[in-house]
């Protein structure tokens, strides 16, 4: 990088937290040879239905699909002032033979409009392969600390406890959600194919002297060649922009669930009970050298905050087209879509690194519970003693102020919470300290938590990430950073 290209505004996305691959799947090369790869696949479709094209002319094209002259095709866009025509006398230079029939009958939103629906299926296919990759990486978070009971928190305040394998059940299964949402729209999406200027056909039904049959034909055949088993029944001249708004939705359902998760890692790693990965040589802070910052996942709230924010543009969008097409979307376009899919991009990297690194902390998470337990236990020692004769009423008021004195030597004093002591000491209760520490355990106060991590993994889990085994090998696309 020289220092005159420093002078200029650096995307961030593309500088520091995006994948290679998905800058790829958005950036001019590969749009501009998809455009090729669409006149390509329209010139042979056209000729295998009748139309006057010769086969040198479709190898032609062939040949030069990634022979792209970005300069030549700025020049003649400043001269023409359209990208689509830009890249077309671009094509025609190295393409002399085929010129006369690149884009024949098509309009701009055959290249434009089926590049944008190509690109974000590849994109989705591309996070959903992370997105099982991070499923994986939870599982076994999730089994290798299914039994370790752990506070659990509502309103972030002390409540019964469940487990560190089934909290992560929780972040799992907002990713499965995800997962199933971005499976079956990749399964179901639409290409808009050949549908001509306002989505009538006209130009194809004139170059076929009327046949309608070939025109149907044609859109089924390139709709086909290009990965997709359904076209859109109905366009104006673009594909609906609610489309857009649904892959937007989907971006932001996945961010929603890894904020959620980065969130309560960040409390958690505040409460020193988990954290995440932490380099030997990593600064937490410049002034306070012994800080260890949760920054990978304040960096994916981060992330995750934009997305969320950048899927209302696509529904305005949506909303605003006007009749068969206007051009106010385009810009738009340009920006949210691709900045969407680099930021849920980068978001997931950083979920695997930090799923594939968790530090679990069991003695300040037991220290943690002893300091609540008592008085989660309060219940389970009434009843106890009522079986063994006592009263329910005098042992309640009786629970009531020991609580009540113990609770302000934690918070007045700074004491640890001495309950089960006064318990113990208070004859009227009749109970050994034997039969507390039974009723301590905290193993029953976690109900089917280790049970239920096992199901939901047995049931949810396992048959999800063996359907990605069998469907193309999504995880191959998994990376770490």
């Amino acid at each position: 990088m020289n220092q005159e290209s420093m002078k200029e505004y650096l995307n961030p996305l593309l500088e520091r937290y995006a994948s290679k691959e998905m800058s790829y799947i958005f950036s001019p090369q590969c749009k501009f040879s998809t455009w090729r790869k669409l006149w390509i696949t329209l010139a042979e479709c056209e000729k295998e239905l009748g139309l006057s094209i010769s086969d040198e002319q479709i190898n032609e094209m062939k040949a030069n699909i990634e022979n792209i002259d970005f300069e030549l095709a700025k020049k003649f866009e400043a001269k023409v002032r359209h990208d689509v025509m830009a890249h077309v006398h671009t094509f025609g230079e190295v393409c002399p033979r085929a010129r006369p029939i690149i884009h024949l009958g098509a309009t701009s939103a055959y290249v434009g409009d089926n590049t944008d629906l190509i690109q974000m299926r590849d994109g989705l296919k591309l996070l959903l392969g992370r997105l099982a990759g991070l499923i994986e990486l939870l599982r076994g978070f999730a089994l290798n600390h299914a039994d370790l009971a752990t506070l659990g928190f509502t309103h972030f305040q002390p409540a019964q406890l469940t487990t560190v394998g089934k909290r992560a059940c929780l972040w799992m299964y907002d990713l499965v959600m995800d997962f199933n949402d971005i499976l079956y729209f990749i399964e179901n999406m639409p290409f808009r194919g050949v549908k001509g200027t306002t989505g009538t056909q006209a130009s194809f039904l004139t170059l076929f002297d009327g046949d309608h049959d070939k025109v149907r034909q044609l859109d089924i055949n390139v709709t086909n060649r290009m990965g997709f088993s359904k076209a859109l029944p109905v366009t104006g001249q673009t594909y609906t922009r609610k489309i857009d708004y649904q892959v937007a939705s989907l971006l932001s359902g996945l961010a929603q669930s890894l904020h959620k998760m980065a969130n309560d890692i960040r409390l958690l790693q505040h409460l020193k009970e988990v954290e995440e990965p932490f380099e030997k040589s990593q600064i937490g802070s410049s002034a306070m050298a012994y800080k260890r910052n949760p920054m990978r996942s304040e960096r994916m709230t981060s992330l995750c905050r934009y997305i969320i924010s950048l899927c209302q543009s696509p529904a305005m969008t949506a909303a605003e087209q006007w009749f068969e097409r206007t051009l106010d979307d385009s810009a738009n376009k340009r920006l949210s879509i691709p900045e969407m899919f680099l930021s849920a991009d980068a978001s997931l990297l950083i979920a695997i690194n930090i799923a594939d690194g968790l530090v679990v902390y069991p003695k300040v998470i037991e220290r943690h519970i002893n300091d609540e337990l008592p008085f989660m236990a309060t219940e389970n020692i009434i009843m106890a003693c009522v079986k063994k004769g006592g009263d329910r009423q005098e042992l309640h008021e009786k629970i009531r102020v020991h609580s009540m004195d113990a609770a302000r030597q934690v918070k007045m004093e700074g004491n640890k919470n001495d309950l089960i002591e006064r318990i113990s000491n208070d004859a009227s209760f009749g109970l050994t300290r034997e039969e507390l520490a039974k009723l301590l355990d905290v193993s029953t106060f976690v109900g089917r938590a280790p049970e239920q991590v096992h199901d939901f993994i047995r049931e949810c889990i396992d048959p999800l990430l063996e359907k990605t085994e069998s469907t193309g090998k999504l995880k191959d696309a998994v990376l770490t950073v």
